[in-house]
């Protein structure tokens, strides 16, 4: 049986009867889109975090396009943040007509390098946007002591950091709003696309909830542009409630799976060997992925396919050298710790449900095939 990075089909057959009442639920409820399945995960999602304010939206890519456009960000404006992420941070911050300005990352953790930062800073700055990558935060204080001095504002990017917490604060407890995603492999993740924006900010909030609803308040008059059609939807929130409850539990399960990578891989950290997974100091990692380094990634991922097992790269492309963002003039080599990552990192099977037996069979498959190195 083939051996996968994430796969959510246990997990399904567990909570099966309870996703198929959600669906139920909608069905019968008479109210298909913004009712209230999305009201209630709304309310929730917020108190989770400890937060005043959640509006939910069809996609986390969305999620930061619309946070950014709801704290000012427009064309003629700079956005900071990295290029060691998934595209769509980047695609959303130029979707917004800024221009994404991108800092390196630390290497021991792979985060957003904030001593950069403020040599970054220019007169059309605007935003930061550090992207919790991995399962644990960026250190933010940092962040907040610049945007404070320079009157920028922070949209966090939490997409992969669904209850992780830096010195106890959740990520996206810590900025001026934050963007999730809900997209299936995520620790919180829906059947189907999905996000969120939470923020303490009450004109935020109903900033947010004017974009995601082609920018009106009363049906068919628009209040301001631009407008989109960026809805969560009803039966993807109702089954997220379900979820929410069970999210603390998926996280244990999420680090239980960690743990024992870590005992069994740990004597194969050594120079020019496997890199295991850092926490930072203040952070407890919630383990989206299982993200390790090594100089010959692509014949380690290579040969593990002849045991049926197949990893993934986040990411092989640093979002600077990609031919769709020539235009911000990016030079080779001009951020050398993302570039080296991007040769180096994999991922590991991550998942709650990942079956012992499965993990253990990764495990027998890595050290067999590092042996022979």
């Amino acid at each position: 049986m083939t051996i996968r990075v994430w796969d959510y089909l246990s997990e399904y057959h567990d909570e099966r009867e309870e996703v198929l009442a959600a669906v139920a639920k909608v069905f019968e409820s008479g109210q298909l889109i913004l009712g209230p399945s999305v009201a209630g995960f709304e309310a929730e999602f917020a108190a989770y975090h400890g937060v005043a304010h959640c509006a939910g939206v069809d996609n986390g890519t969305n999620a930061i396009k619309l946070g950014l456009q709801a704290l000012g960000v427009g064309p003629g404006d700079e956005v900071i943040t990295v290029a060691n992420t998934a595209a769509p941070t980047v695609v959303a911050i130029d979707g917004t007509g800024a221009k994404p300005v991108f800092v390196d990352v630390r290497e021991d953790d792979f985060l957003m390098d904030t001593d950069q930062v403020a040599a970054a800073i220019g007169p059309r700055t605007r935003a930061l946007v550090p992207v919790h990558l991995y399962g644990q935060c960026v250190d933010m204080a940092p962040l907040r002591r610049l945007a404070a001095r320079h009157g920028l504002a922070v949209l966090e990017d939490c997409a992969q950091a669904h209850g992780a917490r830096h010195h106890g604060q959740l990520a996206g407890a810590m900025g001026d709003a934050a963007a999730f995603s809900f997209y299936p492999t995520k620790v919180l993740g829906a059947y189907g696309d999905g996000g969120a924006v939470i923020t303490g900010d009450e004109h935020t909030d109903e900033s947010i909830r004017r974009l995601r609803y082609y920018g009106m308040e009363d049906r068919y008059y628009v209040e301001r542009t631009p407008g989109h059609n960026s809805r969560l939807d009803e039966v993807q929130a109702e089954i997220l409630r379900g979820k929410l409850r069970r999210l603390d539990a998926y996280i244990a399960g999420r680090r239980a799976v960690a743990r024992r990578y870590a005992e069994a891989l740990g004597d194969l950290a050594e120079p020019g060997g496997l890199v295991l997974p850092t926490v930072s100091p203040g952070n407890e990692h919630v383990y989206y992925l299982y993200a390790v380094r090594h100089p010959r990634r692509d014949d380690i991922i290579e040969r593990l396919r002849a045991y049926d097992i197949t990893l993934n790269i986040s990411y092989p492309w640093p979002v600077h050298t990609m031919a769709g963002f020539a235009h911000l003039g990016y030079a080779k080599g001009s951020l050398p710790v993302t570039e080296k990552l991007a040769g180096e990192v994999f991922s590991l099977p991550m998942y709650p449900s990942l079956p012992l037996d499965r993990q253990q069979a990764v495990i027998r498959a890595l050290r067999e095939v590092l042996a022979g190195f």
